[in-house]
């Protein structure tokens, strides 16, 4: 889904509410600081901030980045995640939570249960291949699989997990890293 995010976040207003999976497990994260990715605006960051949790948000858009500069608590990470390599360039953690909200990016869901503290939990929420449907981009790769979420990745227990009608077919996921 090609899109010119900096013209996107240039017109886009910064109050946002956080995504639901945030509002409803965010609170169970252990203390600790979060790792935001591909956080946009920051709508999940400010959450964490707002609970005393120190913020990494990572995303590749620069007018994104310059809106969100001198938030107490929140360091900024200029990354493109579907660049060759980019696993290779993230924060390295723990990270007593970390969020993916409304991005796709398979091979990078698997790269991060090391990033997780111990109880650390990973929160993913996005549209399902049924919104796709009713978007009319049926092959659309930005779209979760149905129950796709259900299979937790390599090393992490799923929590919660919900899918269906939710002002749009979403789906959404909590993962905990139960290592010692």
């Amino acid at each position: 889904m090609p899109r010119d995010w900096d013209a996107f976040y240039r017109q886009a207003a910064l109050e946002r509410a956080p995504a639901q999976v945030v509002r409803v497990y965010g609170p169970f994260a252990p203390k600790g600081p979060v790792l935001d990715l591909a956080g946009g605006l920051g709508r999940n960051a400010l959450y964490f901030l707002d609970r005393g949790h120190p913020v990494v948000l990572v995303e590749k858009s620069r007018e994104a980045l310059k809106k969100l500069r001198g938030i107490r608590g929140l360091a900024l990470v200029e990354l493109d995640l579907e660049a060759p390599n980019a696993l290779t360039h993230l924060p390295k953690g723990p990270f007593a939570a970390i969020l993916m909200s409304y991005y796709v990016n398979r091979p990078l869901l698997k790269a991060l249960p090391p990033l997780l503290a111990p109880g650390g939990l990973l929160l993913v929420e996005g549209f399902s291949r049924r919104e796709a449907v009713r978007r009319h981009r049926p092959e659309s790769p930005f779209y979760w699989e149905p129950y796709e979420l259900l299979t937790p990745p390599p090393g992490l227990a799923l929590r919660a997990f919900g899918e269906g009608w939710m002002e749009g077919y979403r789906v959404f996921a909590a993962y905990q890293n139960l290592r010692p």
